[in-house]
């Protein structure tokens, strides 16, 4: 919980924040039906406790919800592999990983992995890999790639041959189109679930 909310103020921020992340907050009267409250009068004295705090900004007469409340809390010690308190640590800022990633971009894609052709980079199957959508790739990127008409995910390579694709396996052989290779986009990141 943040530490100037009551607890029903964070119940309250917290399901705002689900529908308001990039948006001008509603009337009142439309928040009140989208969160099932009864009352506006309590819309009101929540949003008023919220801009007190800085959790709702005020621009160019529209209500905002403070960007720095979004995410996962970034803690600026580092983490250590023997016992430690998180009491020794800062909290530096909240991040999102959206944007860390910038899955908001609109040429951003998410993809999830099927095979173990890119396990010896790290990226396994049932991971989740970011894709910035472009046609142009460097040598070395990991990208994903339309070969033959079909979806791939590997190394982008060239030779005297001309392009071609290496799988991140050693028992998997490189790839060369038959007839054509588009760059779909280029793997800018990765996230997984333990």
């Amino acid at each position: 919980m943040d530490i100037n909310l009551t607890q029903k103020q964070q119940e309250f921020f917290d399901k705002l924040q689900l529908l308001y992340q990039n948006r001008a907050l509603a009337s009142y009267e439309k928040i009140k039906k989208e969160l099932g409250y009864k009352s506006k009068n309590s819309i009101k004295q929540y949003v008023e406790a919220l801009k007190k705090e800085n959790f709702i900004l005020n621009i160019d007469d529209n209500l905002y919800i403070n960007p720095d409340k979004f995410g996962a809390k970034l803690v600026s010690s580092y983490v250590k592999a023997g016992f430690a308190s998180i009491m020794d640590d800062k909290i530096e800022k909240r991040i999102s990983m959206d944007d860390i990633l910038n899955i908001n971009s609109p040429s951003t894609y998410v993809f999830k992995v099927s095979g173990d052709s890119m396990c010896e980079v790290g990226i396994l199957d049932g991971d989740y890999v970011i894709i910035k959508k472009t046609p142009n790739a460097n040598i070395n990127d990991i990208v994903l790639a339309i070969v033959d008409n079909e979806f791939t995910l590997k190394t982008y390579k060239r030779d005297n041959l001309g392009a071609y694709l290496k799988p991140e396996n050693s028992s998997y052989p490189i790839i060369r189109p038959i007839n054509s290779l588009t760059i779909f986009g280029v793997a800018v990141g990765i996230t997984r679930k333990f």
